[in-house]
């Protein structure tokens, strides 16, 4: 196995755990997570929505045929985490330290080191969805 693909499988699990283990908040109804998305402004459907996107997201991400998908949905949805850290809840949530924010960064940029990975399937699958052909 290539070293850049070991690399993108440590991304990918680190990435899949993460989203994972975040969803029993969302969907459980736990009050960390109302209190969050109440902040936002988004609760109740913001928060099953996030909740659904990242499950899809981390299912996608082990997936070898759709990873740069689930990378490039993580990367999109870390983003919006990030920015919602920043502008409404603040790095610090609930005396957690940062720990929440800190594991939204971790996610973005094993999304982004995954994509750079893999930039040549990245290509390659902008070009199809481009319908751009190869001479």
């Amino acid at each position: 196995m290539k070293k850049t693909n070991l690399l993108s499988w440590i991304l990918q699990i680190i990435s899949a755990i993460i989203l994972f283990q975040t969803l029993f908040f969302k969907f459980s109804g736990a009050s960390e997570s109302i209190e969050l998305f109440s902040k936002i402004g988004i609760e109740p459907w913001g928060r099953f929505l996030t909740g659904i996107l990242e499950l899809i997201t981390g299912i996608l991400i082990l997936i070898p045929r759709t990873v740069l998908i689930g990378a490039l949905m993580g990367i999109s949805i870390m983003i919006g985490a990030v920015l919602s850290h920043v502008l409404f809840i603040g790095i610090e949530s609930q005396n957690d330290g940062g720990l929440l924010f800190s594991l939204a960064l971790i996610v973005l940029v094993s999304c982004i080191g995954i994509t750079l990975i893999k930039k040549n399937e990245l290509k390659n699958l902008f070009n199809k969805i481009l319908g751009v052909q190869k001479i």
